[in-house]
């Protein structure tokens, strides 16, 4: 399976040039046909795995930070003498070493999937990465609606952007948001991944899709995990398209923790195990009864409740 991931450093960075003993330090940009392809910073190695490797069947992805031996540096050709420890990873799109999801939606056509948004909101924090909302389209929607979404969700605790890419809204914060970090694109088709990239890239010309008329959906554009390599020291991949994720294997009392405006009416809850559904004198529960926590965001909860407690079973 062919996968690629860009990694960029940032202007501060130094590399280890192989005085500890263990190599030349570097980042795997990608893994193809049995070679993985290095990056220092200043140039990328096609490499092969030292043999302890392939006799252990380790697993490497794009993201992992590796010690490489060079072999021939005319051809820039090395061998991989040793891998650090990862410090998260992803299984769709296949990386390591992320610091922040970029979850993209639109704010109109398509209208914005916030049962999508809620489920990639649990991913990135099961996954210890930083969950960024990234609105798109801005420009399709009214002030007020505008200010209403940003109002909500920064309430719950996510850092909340607008973007606009015909009109040029919210660009330079994105990229002040990406510089210095290794961070992955994700969200639905159609909502303008590509048309973002090429305003914080012009260079990059990546395609971008158009809108169905009759499903009102968008066409899958981005067909595979992709190098991005951006200014400012940006770290970026973009991924395709989907529409379904699986929430991560967790017991039913979990599910809450990820859920951020639920956390100051829990004290409340009387049992220290409240789901927050049939229990009586629930905090959360009289919290959404007088609007303090989103009743729609509640309720899309209750479901996910359903589909964990689903899973739970059959374990």
């Amino acid at each position: 399976m062919k996968y690629m991931l860009i990694i960029g450093l940032s202007k501060e960075k130094k590399l280890d040039k192989g005085e500890n003993g263990l190599g030349q330090e570097g980042t795997i940009i990608k893994g193809y046909s049995g070679f993985y392809y290095v990056w220092d910073g200043n140039r990328t190695w096609e490499c092969k795995l030292r043999g302890k490797y392939r006799i252990k069947d380790q697993s490497f992805l794009p993201g992992d930070k590796v010690y490489i031996k060079v072999i021939d540096e005319g051809e820039s050709r090395a061998v991989i003498e040793s891998v650090k420890p990862r410090r998260n990873e992803l299984i769709r799109p296949p990386i390591s070493n992320v610091d922040q999801a970029i979850i993209i939606m639109a704010l109109k056509d398509p209208e914005p999937d916030l049962w999508l948004l809620d489920r990639l909101l649990i991913i990135t924090q099961a996954k210890l990465v930083e969950p960024i909302i990234c609105f798109n389209k801005a420009d399709l929607i009214t002030e007020k609606d505008r200010v209403n979404i940003v109002t909500k969700y920064n309430k719950i605790g996510f850092p909340v952007l607008l973007i606009s890419t015909k009109k040029e809204l919210g660009i330079e914060e994105l990229r002040k948001v990406l510089a210095g970090k290794i961070s992955v694109f994700a969200g639905p088709s159609g909502v303008g991944k590509s048309s973002i990239m090429n305003m914080l890239e012009p260079d990059l010309n990546r395609k971008t899709g158009v809108i169905s008329l009759k499903s009102a959906r968008g066409k899958h554009t981005t067909r595979h995990t992709e190098l991005l390599p951006l200014s400012e020291g940006a770290i970026v991949a973009d991924t395709p398209g989907f529409s379904q994720v699986f929430l991560p294997e967790m017991k039913r009392e979990e599910l809450s923790d990820y859920y951020q405006d639920f956390f100051p009416y829990r004290p409340e809850c009387k049992f220290n195990s409240c789901l927050h559904h049939h229990e009586p004198k629930c905090g959360v529960k009289e919290a959404v009864k007088t609007g303090l926590i989103d009743l729609e965001r509640y309720e899309r909860y209750i479901i996910l409740l359903g589909e964990v407690i689903a899973k739970e079973r059959r374990y």
